[in-house]
């Protein structure tokens, strides 16, 4: 196996004549098979929603998470797992209930709000609902009016 390694890092040096290629470990998050000691506090961002897709009442908010993979994993025990896992609480415009988003896609996907102002609140917690430290954010749009007939094609 060391040779193939070794082959596949040797063509890639060659490709770009001096630079080193990145290292996985550099692009991505932990290793999920080895446990992080003293993992960074986990960090939630938010873009505002896509342009485009508002105009037709669509609303696609992009997110990035650091430090915590998001997964469907709840319960106690799960809050000791590493590296850290947990999900996002979602909160359209401060209705009494939410929805726990568990899945890694990074977009947060809404249709069918009425044209006028609103706001997404989303939460980063831990596999037992805990919200962590300052990571709620929380993002203000407005749904055009043109965009009520393009939304129920």
């Amino acid at each position: 196996m060391a040779s193939i390694v070794s082959a596949v890092a040797t063509t890639a040096e060659g490709a770009d004549k001096g630079a080193a290629p990145p290292q996985a470990t550099e692009m991505r998050v932990a290793n999920p098979y080895a446990a992080v000691d003293q993992e960074p506090p986990p960090e939630l961002t938010l873009d505002p929603p896509d342009p485009k897709a508002l105009r037709q009442g669509v609303v696609w908010i992009q997110y990035q998470v650091q430090n915590l993979r998001i997964l469907p994993v709840f319960g106690k025990e799960a809050v000791a797992v590493s590296p850290r896992v947990g999900h996002l609480h979602i909160i359209v415009d401060d209705l009494p209930w939410w929805w726990a988003h568990t899945s890694d896609i990074n977009t947060i996907d809404l249709a069918g709000l009425p044209p006028g102002e609103h706001q997404v609140q989303v939460m980063l917690v831990n596999p037992n609902h805990e919200t962590f430290p300052g990571q709620t954010r929380t993002v203000k749009f407005t749904v055009p009016a043109e965009a009520a007939s393009a939304s129920h094609r």
